[in-house]
């Protein structure tokens, strides 16, 4: 496996890449992280034959915490930097090519171009509650994508809203990219599986399952209640918050859309639908979502 920091030792590095599988992410790893690199392992072998050497194949990651999406008082500063641990965890993946570059190798400049994804995609949920994120995440993985020049690209579902708009995004620039997800990895109890986990104490991280636990009867209610031909979302939602509120935590929302578009549901649907939580407990925010 390579370990490469600029942008030229990145573009040789990749010149005998016939078909690159892409994950991008901020570091400090975990195995919701690693599951996304063996997908894009799977998908090279599948699409290239198993020998990369002849067939060129390439899987790369990248690392970088991308200072365009933390608003001032988030945790850019303080995010965990372990690109040694990092490296050999993607090195015993499938990864064979690692683009870990500074801040001024990727903006040698202030970058002044970004990209806006519309706001009634951007400003709800995440976008909601912090403002200007879809646009730092929109902003580096189209740099990426424009450094990198994948065929296809790994994201994981857990980040779900992110998912959506970098599929709209690659579908609205008419990028040759393939976006496929990843499912949700979760530890033994059902937390999904989070860089921000180890910010939780001992105690918190026996609490921070029921995140999960909410979202689970959440998306039970809806069930019933589409089963029975008669649901009030406001009333499962707000149930549910007051649920979580309860037990000591802060949420952003916990609430009931409609999964191709992230749409309110406000009553019986019988699209696909997802449940989406975010909370904070103690000073750490955790997302999770379900599909219904």
């Amino acid at each position: 496996m390579q370990i490469v920091h600029t942008l030229a030792e990145l573009r040789r590095a990749l010149k005998p890449a016939a078909l690159r599988a892409f994950v991008p992410t901020m570091g400090n790893l975990h195995q919701g992280h690693l599951d996304l690199m063996q997908l894009a392992r799977q998908e090279v072998d599948k699409r290239a034959g198993d020998n990369k050497h002849h067939s060129g194949g390439m899987t790369v990651a990248s690392i970088f915490v991308n200072r365009l999406q933390f608003s001032p008082h988030e945790d850019f500063d303080t995010y965990p930097r372990t690109l040694e641990n990092d490296c050999a965890m993607l090195k015993a993946n499938g990864c064979d090519l690692v683009f870990a570059p500074s801040e001024k190798d990727l903006y040698p400049d202030p970058q002044v171009f970004k990209v806006h994804p519309p706001a009634e995609l951007s400003d709800i949920l995440e976008g909601a509650f912090r403002p200007g994120f879809f646009v730092g995440v929109s902003t580096v993985v189209h740099k990426l994508f424009n450094i990198v020049q994948p065929d296809l690209a790994v994201f994981g579902k857990k980040d779900y809203q992110q998912l959506m708009v970098i599929r709209r995004m690659v579908q609205q620039m008419a990028l040759p990219i393939e976006i496929i997800g990843g499912e949700t990895r979760r530890a033994e109890d059902g937390l999904a599986l989070s860089s921000r986990n180890g910010y939780l104490s001992p105690e918190e991280r026996a609490e921070a399952v029921q995140l999960s636990m909410a979202l689970k009867s959440l998306a039970a209610a809806v069930r019933a209640g589409n089963a029975a031909g008669e649901l009030d979302v406001e009333a499962i939602e707000a149930a549910a918050m007051q649920a979580l509120r309860a037990r000591g935590w802060q949420p952003d929302y916990l609430t009931v859309r409609r999964q191709h578009d992230l749409s309110p549901v406000s009553g019986t649907c019988a699209e696909p639908l997802v449940v989406l939580g975010a909370a904070k407990l103690g000073k750490t925010r955790l997302i999770d979502n379900l599909e219904v």
